[in-house]
């Protein structure tokens, strides 16, 4: 059973997570990395009674039995259907809005509920308590006929509805007896009547998501679940800067009380790109220019020199880590962490996630703007880092924070920083650049394959002249560092699989680390491994792996960080944008073609 049996909403601004129940128990507010005004996720609650928590939005019917949901086809829209033991139902419909205004992009900061009765006399209670710092802090409450505000600290927000003002005020139960909305906002008054706009909102809404499925580059087979999690990664944009999240939540565990909780609402280097690369499989190439400014920005200030392995989606440098105390944790597994320490880590891979980002607009013809001069230059010196840097020690992409060493995965991402140069420079006619990067490309090549390939095991290991292995040596092909039938491949891929496969479900690494042995299978390496079976011809097994893979994803198609293989459940960051580039990578990479059936 998934615990995480939650639906995204968002429009590239805002984000907020609603259960099964009809609760948004995560909402941060007013962007994708600030304070949550619903944090319920976090209460530490095993319990879905209200009591008095904070930090959470709900629309309960009374003496409900049974709850499902299901995303309006092809869009961010949720429908949530209640029913009690009698027959009484309702159905909520929860998006945040997003659609074409004036020529431009409308995102509101905006919460848009529509609940309607289904089914005989339903009594609903709407529970409105949002936090602040945190879960810290309530707000102070006034209101008119048709609206409440609730002022905190910093934001005041503002519900404006048609549903009985009272009632709201004072959680009481009332009969629903015809459709009523909600809508969550600044504080500031609607333009027109709140049942007109939430219509509006909702059918325009619709129409800019069924447009924007509607030229994805789709695979024959597994369309469903390729558009589910494009969608997904979508809302984890921050469309402002082009910056892309990790994960929409913080400190959801690795796995059971592992002390495995961070904080994802920033901007991993390495995790955009493989984002980029995923939805550039789709035809997606807006998102890539978005983040292109991005990563513009980043290496502007970077000028040439060190690069923090993750940013602010506002640019912010640093993330400092803190504990949070006030909110005990997913399921009351704390800590809770706001920031990442990670900003402060030597990722060396980060030069080659650069340069792999921003590769195919050199080649693309789509893009509005087209990289120059100026871009290549600004790529040549990340790749000169990378070359400095390939075979010093940093912390690796599992960010290790108490141990370096020179990681073969880093050293993997200098060396394709400089391959990748070498085909630009190529491509734009300069051919003694293109020599440079080459050389420097070779010779970082035979470093690896000398360092990293340990002849008594037979594999290539996880740092040079280490013992062990880890799941990112799988990205060796998928990168062009060896072809998949290179004996040493094949041969890393059976010490893989013998060392880190658990049930199908593959580990990062087995060694410990700065908190023990780790027990959770992370998601995108299985995605890795399914991707390494096919390149090496074994297709079939590739296709079941990948197909147990959709079977673990919670009922509305998203999917976490981890999944604990002894008691399948998911758990870690949610939803996990690694995860979601995983389905499409495979299912890109699996299905039959078009031609197989036109």
């Amino acid at each position: 059973m998934n615990e995480l049996e939650l639906g995204a909403i968002g429009n590239c601004r805002i984000s907020a997570l609603v259960d099964r129940r009809g609760r948004i128990n995560w909402c941060c507010w007013p962007r994708l990395d600030s304070d949550p005004v619903f944090c319920d996720l976090l209460s530490g609650a095993d319990s879905p009674e209200a009591d008095d928590r904070r930090g959470l939005y709900e629309i309960a019917l009374d003496g409900m039995v049974e709850a499902e949901q299901s995303y309006v086809s092809n869009t961010a829209i949720l429908r949530t259907r209640l029913a009690d033991a009698a027959g009484n139902a309702i159905e909520i419909t929860d998006f945040v809005p997003r659609f074409n205004q004036f020529g431009r992009i409308f995102r509101p900061t905006m919460i848009v509920r529509q609940v309607r009765p289904v089914s005989g006399t339903p009594r609903i209670t709407i529970r409105i308590r949002p936090a602040f710092e945190y879960g810290a802090a309530g707000p102070q409450l006034t209101h008119g006929s048709n609206h409440v505000r609730y002022v905190g600290p910093d934001e005041t927000l503002r519900l404006t509805t048609n549903a009985p003002v009272a009632y709201v005020l004072d959680e009481r139960p009332f009969q629903l007896a015809e459709p009523i909305s909600l809508i969550l906002g600044p504080d500031e008054s609607l333009t027109r009547p709140v049942v007109e706009t939430a219509r509006m909102f909702e059918e325009q809404t619709e129409s800019y998501w069924r447009n924007w499925v509607r030229y994805l580059y789709l695979p024959l087979e597994w369309q469903e679940a390729v558009i589910r999690a494009a969608i997904t990664l979508k809302l984890c944009v921050f469309e402002e800067t082009g910056a892309i999240i990790a994960a929409m939540t913080t400190s959801i565990p690795e796995s059971p009380n592992s002390q495995r909780n961070w904080d994802y609402r920033f901007c991993w280097l390495r995790d955009a790109f493989f984002v980029v690369r995923a939805l550039n499989r789709l035809g997606v190439v807006d998102i890539m220019e978005e983040y292109l400014r991005y990563l513009n920005n980043v290496t502007a200030l970077a000028d040439g020199g060190h690069l923090q392995p993750v940013y602010g989606i506002a640019l912010e440098a640093r993330l400092t880590e803190r504990i949070v105390e006030t909110l005990p944790g997913y399921r009351g597994m704390g800590p809770v962490r706001v920031g990442n320490q990670a900003h402060e880590h030597l990722q060396h891979d980060v030069y080659g996630d650069v340069v792999l980002a921003a590769t195919q607009s050199f080649f693309d013809h789509r893009p509005l703007r087209r990289p120059g001069e100026a871009d290549f230059d600004r790529l040549e010196k990340m790749g000169e880092r990378a070359f400095r840097l390939h075979n010093e020690p940093d912390a690796g992409m599992w960010e290790l924070r108490y141990r370096a060493r020179v990681h073969t995965s880093s050293s993997l991402m200098c060396w394709a920083a400089c391959d990748r140069l070498a085909k630009i420079a190529g491509h734009l006619g300069k051919t003694d650049r293109a020599t440079y990067w080459r050389d420097r490309a070779d010779e970082i090549h035979e470093r690896i394959c000398t360092e990293a390939w340990n002849e008594e095991r037979q594999t290539f290991t996880e740092s040079f002249g280490g013992t062990d292995i880890d799941a990112s040596l799988l990205l060796m092909a998928e990168v062009g560092f060896v072809k998949a039938d290179d004996p040493r491949f094949v041969k890393t891929v059976e010490a893989i699989e013998g060392h880190l496969l658990r049930d199908r479900h593959l580990m990062r690494y087995h060694a410990p680390d700065d908190f023990g042995a780790p027990d959770a299978a992370f998601n995108i390496c299985t995605f890795w491994y399914v991707e390494a079976l096919d390149m090496m011809g074994r297709r079939e097994e590739a296709r079941e792996i990948f197909e147990e893979m959709l079977r673990c994803r919670n009922g509305l198609g998203l999917l976490s960080e981890d999944y604990v293989p002894r008691t399948g459940e998911l758990w870690g960051n949610f939803p996990q944008t690694y995860s979601l580039v995983g389905i499409i990578n495979c299912a890109m990479r699996l299905s039959r073609s078009w031609g197989e059936v036109l």
